[in-house]
């Protein structure tokens, strides 16, 4: 059997395979429709023709270009003896009329929910343009409103499908107001894929919601959950939102208090025994500085067998940003909660050394300067510790 070429004029300038629905730009070039409308927008919100260079429009019009792809099936019918495959005429475009219609239906009667969910996930799937359709319309508040009944798992992933903007989320929130506590409530619930789709939607919504809000209506309970998603490892993408939010929550000094109280500082500990992740490690110790930052939190952490090491351990081994945290964190243990026993554990499990190592090697100014400055604080207690190899005490810091 003869090998078929395809017609350099059927492939997508910009994924070269075969078009399927032919579009042309206000640039006059033709594009398969998908593969543009990702090239247009994607998180890289590209305003460009990719191959002429022209700046586009913002609100950009893809023309059908219905000869093109009768051509193009024309080309593959008459290659069918060879295995081609006749490609299937594109579905139009859905219109938000057509969504209102199916929301009055699916509203009259819960026995709808589920039909209606499921085809709204094909309208989704089917193209970038249905999808940002369908963010536009009122399905997103009516999923919101639904995600604590029967079909709540279809409606969390249909609005995670979304990739919902943050301008959207705002409106969601101003006609929805018991959504964030809905997105809580979700997090309670024994469904793993529940709690991982409310904790990726609760990622996109607590940068929104204001530091008022965020500092007296976040009570110890909901706090609770968000540590409960890492301590259960639900999956990676799940944990590391769930510590985003946290590292949200945190930059609010009550938080920080109820944080310690719901158990956050000692899963994070836990988290860096076991994590290999190098953005996980990041983020937790990203949070573990935050909560370090009040009393209680350094209490937790000393109190943990292994916290102190931990911390010492991720410097100079995970990232430059680790361990810029770890030695924020360190500082912070060794200025304001700096015991006769705290001191002597931190020699033991090698936090001086790392801090001596960090003078002798290539790393950030930021890390060495706090290095000296800790080393020097205590000198009169470490400085002549039998722990501490001659090669490292040699770069201890003069007082």
């Amino acid at each position: 059997m003869e090998e078929v070429e395809i017609p350099s004029y059927f492939l997508c300038p910009v994924s070269l395979q075969m078009m399927r629905d032919p579009v042309t730009l206000p640039t006059g070039i033709t594009f398969d429709r998908h593969s543009i409308e990702r090239w247009l927008f994607s998180d890289s919100n590209h305003n460009t023709c990719p191959v002429t260079k022209q700046p586009l429009p913002a609100s950009v019009d893809l023309t059908p270009n219905h000869t093109l792809r009768r051509l193009i099936q024309a080309w593959c019918v008459a290659n069918a003896s060879n295995g081609v495959e006749r490609i299937p005429t594109p579905r139009p475009q859905i219109q938000l009329s057509h969504i209102s219609n199916l929301l009055l239906e699916t509203k009259r009667s819960p026995a709808n929910h589920l039909p209606f969910l499921h085809k709204l996930q094909d309208i989704i799937s089917a193209s970038e343009a249905n999808r940002r359709c369908v963010e536009s319309s009122e399905a997103v508040e009516f999923l919101s409103s639904i995600i604590l009944e029967d079909h709540g798992d279809e409606a969390l992933a249909i609005l995670h499908s979304l990739q919902i903007s943050p301008q959207r989320f705002l409106t969601l929130l101003r006609k929805n107001q018991s959504f964030l506590d809905s997105l809580f409530h979700v997090l309670q619930l024994s469904s793993f894929k529940s709690r991982a789709y409310a904790t990726l939607l609760l990622k996109s919504v607590i940068p929104l919601v204001s530091p008022a809000n965020l500092s007296s209506k976040i009570q110890e309970e909901k706090i609770h959950e968000i540590v409960n998603v890492v301590i259960d490892r639900i999956s990676n993408q799940a944990t590391k939102a769930a510590l985003q939010v946290l590292i949200e929550l945190f930059s609010w000094g009550r938080n920080r208090v109820k944080a310690v109280n719901a158990g956050a500082v000692y899963a994070l500990i836990d988290l860096l025994l076991e994590e290999e992740d190098k953005r996980v490690c990041e983020l937790s110790l990203v949070a573990l500085d935050k909560l370090c930052a009040c009393a209680e939190g350094r209490a937790a952490l000393i109190g943990h067998a292994a916290g102190v090491a931990v911390v010492s351990k991720k410097i100079l081994r995970v990232s430059q940003v680790a361990s810029e945290r770890a030695v924020r964190i360190v500082e912070k243990v060794a200025k304001l909660s700096a015991s006769p026993v705290v001191l002597q554990e931190m020699v033991q499990v090698g936090v001086v050394s790392k801090l001596c190592l960090l003078l002798q090697v290539e790393c950030g100014m930021k890390e060495k300067e706090k290095a000296r400055e800790i080393l020097r604080l205590h000198a009169r207690v470490w400085k002549d510790s039998p722990c501490l190899s001659p090669q490292l005490l040699c770069s201890y810091p003069c007082s």
